[in-house]
């Protein structure tokens, strides 16, 4: 996890069968995997060795996904997020969720760039 301004921080894997995308990850890429329970669902945090290389989750739950399919999601490391979304707004970008804090992990903010993709921005703690 890099914490450079500009570097992509984290990915995230939104998927609905949790279990067939371990093993999945597990055989093909080598990777472990701890559950952290959280409020939303259990997220389950891929590692090659003891570091940390990405996280996934279970989307059936989660509002506003029915109708998109599973996906890698990425988090680009800001400073400031809250500067990173007037600059998003002023260049043509839209916010898809407003800056929020996620205690221990960082500040974050999910938006579109201008060319409509999705993606989230945050500083990390």
């Amino acid at each position: 996890m890099s914490k450079v301004h500009g570097t992509i921080h984290w990915n995230e894997l939104m998927t609905r069968d949790v279990a067939a995308a371990r093993n999945y990850y597990e055989n093909v890429a080598g990777w472990s995997f701890s559950t952290m329970p959280m409020e939303e669902g259990d997220y389950h945090i891929a590692k090659i060795g003891e570091t940390m290389i990405a996280g996934m989750m279970d989307m059936s739950t989660m509002p506003g996904m029915e109708n998109l399919a599973p996906h890698w999601f990425m988090y680009v490391a800001v400073d400031d997020v809250d500067a990173s979304v007037t600059q998003t707004r002023d260049l043509g970008g839209q916010i898809m969720r407003d800056p929020f804090d996620v205690p221990g992990i960082g500040r974050i903010a999910i938006i579109t760039d201008p060319s409509g993709a999705a993606l989230g921005i945050m500083t990390p703690s």
